[in-house]
């Protein structure tokens, strides 16, 4: 069975507005000769986008998932996108314990998606 556009939108623009979102956040961890009013504005600049990008996915979502399924959705692609993030932009390591507990919030969200036991 084809998945509809319901389906498929909603994980699309939370991936794009979690992109514009982890730049807002931690992008500016790099710029250190910038005054922090300026990073502040900067911020709310991109979060600016991710807003635009979150509030319709959860809205197109909500015919097909959930509210819980949404925020769970929401936050795994946000753990996603930081850890990508995180090791091509701010040069860090993923660690085994960063991987093992990424793991178990996936394991929850399993049970979220899967239903009443």
């Amino acid at each position: 069975m084809p998945l509809s556009f319901a389906a498929i939108a909603p994980i699309l623009m939370l991936i794009a507005s979690n992109i514009f979102m982890t730049f807002a956040w931690y992008g500016h961890l790099k710029v250190h000769d910038r005054p922090l009013w300026l990073i502040i504005v900067v911020s709310w600049g991109i979060a600016f986008f991710e807003y635009c990008l979150a509030v319709p996915a959860n809205r197109i979502g909500q015919g097909h998932y959930s509210p819980a399924e949404l925020k769970t959705m929401q936050e795994v692609i946000t753990l996603s996108v930081f850890a990508v993030f995180s090791v091509t932009y701010l040069g860090e390591r993923l660690t085994m314990n960063h991987l093992v507990g990424f793991a178990l919030i996936a394991l929850g969200a399993l049970f979220i998606f899967k239903g009443p036991l």
